[in-house]
């Protein structure tokens, strides 16, 4: 498998009341039919620079309205991609600058920083915060969803829904196959329950670290400075 293979894999998956990043087109919110295209473009250029290198791959559960669901890219927002991020700059994710697929005159924005900067995930926040305030290289690090696509509440698109236990089911092969792709030594943290549970009933040994969100962020970046201290003693 290769890294094209593996986005053309991840680009037939639909499902109800899914969004597809790599595939699908929404005329409410992307910034117009090239949209999937872009975002493909980022994750196949993402994982370049780090499939060969990562030590390190972290597991969220699922792709978020905030995040991935507008850059491509699991656990990173598009401002980071348009340099609008106060820690994270595009050239740590992709070596050069992002685009930009949310419309800037969507209907469900809610506020004029996502206008005039791109959507912004405070979960992509913590983990990139932690990952740098760390010492390590963006490139040491591959961050995933267990669910890589964007589970949405059928009322609106900008809305985030936990997967199901099918959905989830779906997703790990696509972890499986990211996986294959990456070294043979590659150490795998979990970030929450659900991910953790799915890679160790496969059998797949993690580390597991509390979500950041609702309240879990000190916790998060306590145990993953634990983490990384104990892998690199």
């Amino acid at each position: 498998m290769t890294i094209e293979t593996f986005i053309h894999h991840l680009k037939q998956y639909q499902g109800t009341n899914v969004f597809n990043p790599w595939h699908d087109y929404d005329t409410r919110c992307d910034i117009g039919p090239q949209a999937p295209a872009i975002r493909c473009r980022q994750l196949h250029d993402y994982l370049q620079l780090r499939i060969a290198k990562a030590r390190y791959v972290l597991v969220a559960e699922a792709a978020g309205y905030q995040g991935c669901r507008f850059s491509g890219i699991a656990i990173t927002c598009e401002r980071m991609l348009l340099n609008a991020h106060k820690q994270v700059h595009s050239r740590m994710v992709l070596g050069y600058d992002g685009m930009r697929t949310s419309h800037p005159d969507c209907v469900y924005m809610t506020s004029n920083p996502q206008r005039l900067h791109g959507m912004n995930e405070p979960t992509d926040t913590y983990v990139w915060g932690a990952i740098l305030d760390n010492g390590l290289q963006p490139e040491d690090v591959l961050l995933w969803n267990i669910f890589p696509f964007h589970p949405h509440k059928s009322t609106t698109p900008f809305s985030n829904r936990t997967p199901t236990d099918t959905e989830i089911t779906d997703g790990l092969m696509y972890t499986k196959e990211l996986l294959s792709l990456c070294r043979s030594d590659i150490v795998i943290g979990a970030i929450g329950r659900k991910s953790t549970q799915m890679l160790e009933n496969a059998s797949i040994p993690v580390i597991t670290m509390r979500h950041p969100a609702n309240g879990g962020a000190s916790l998060f970046r306590q145990q993953f400075a634990q983490w990384i201290n104990r892998i690199t003693l």
